[in-house]
């Protein structure tokens, strides 16, 4: 449970994730207490702090402090003066919405960093600017996953591994803005254990989502089916939490564990902007 003076204000579902109160961000990052909210994560699987100034280099400095920060291959997308940092924003060089979603792969079920041999860790999301409607986001409790299926499924899943391609994904979902062909050569395809087992906890949890394209030894056209109709029955509503953002919300989850993806929003009418800091985790087993 969390220490240091970390308090749960609320729970935010059933299975996972809480709201929590006891921190100051305004502190330098080697003031924070920042194991405290690397065991409240692995209690909660995902955190929320409320109303809180995080600036672009306090927001760095906060991810590393939990361990090194990826780089995103996506360069475009890089802001602030830190290549750790990833925006995403449809609003103009005025602030007003430009009518073109950021990022739509972000609407499909997804972990951060599968797509690469060392994955997400934990990803923390700032939000700077928010729509009075839509935009929210959606995470999916991965341990609830595993555990809600079948003896026989489980038995089934255990030794499959899954291609993972960022590639595959960006095309499928942003198409008409392609990676590059030095950003395709820099994260080449890995495969990875569909039920991983989390390297502090210990528990089991599925890990999918919209990177991943096709399975180790199977037929690729039934693999891909394979693959579509387990992300769908994974995540059950039972084991969603639906996050409506407010301005200087401050989120950070366990890539780990879970699966998220954005809601829709009128980009036309309305201007979000939030930005991102994924911090590296290990190889999964």
């Amino acid at each position: 449970m969390p220490t240091e003076g970390l308090r749960v204000l609320r729970r935010l579902a059933p299975a996972f994730g809480a709201e929590l109160g006891g921190v100051d961000f305004a502190q330098p990052a080697d003031a924070l207490p920042i194991r405290a909210l690397y065991e409240a994560l692995l209690a909660h699987q995902l955190l929320l702090f409320r109303g809180h100034e995080v600036p672009p280099a306090a927001q760095v400095a906060i991810a590393r402090g939990f361990g090194e920060v990826q780089v995103h291959v996506m360069n475009q997308y890089h802001a602030d003066g830190f290549p750790e940092l990833y925006r995403l924003s449809n609003a103009d060089a005025q602030g007003r919405p430009t009518g073109r979603h950021p990022d739509r792969g972000t609407l499909a079920w997804h972990t951060d960093g599968s797509w690469m041999r060392r994955t997400g860790q934990a990803t923390m999301l700032y939000a700077e600017v928010v729509p009075e409607a839509g935009g929210g986001t959606e995470w999916c409790d991965m341990y609830g996953a595993y555990e809600g299926l079948d003896d026989a499924m489980r038995a089934r899943l255990e030794h499959m591994r899954a291609i993972h391609n960022l590639d595959f994904s960006r095309n499928r979902r942003h198409g008409e803005e392609p990676m590059t062909e030095e950003q395709r050569r820099a994260v080449p395809p890995v495969d990875h254990p569909i039920v991983r087992v989390h390297p502090d906890t210990g528990r089991k949890a599925i890990f999918l989502g919209d990177h991943a394209e096709h399975i180790v030894g199977m037929d690729y056209a039934a693999g891909r089916q394979f693959i579509e109709a387990l992300n769908a029955r994974i995540v059950r509503p039972e084991l969603v939490y639906s996050h409506s953002w407010q301005a200087r919300d401050f989120v950070i989850w366990d890539n780990r564990c879970t699966l998220h993806r954005a809601l829709e929003y009128d980009t036309a009418q309305a201007v979000r902007v939030i930005r991102r800091c994924t911090v590296l985790g290990e190889v999964p087993a």
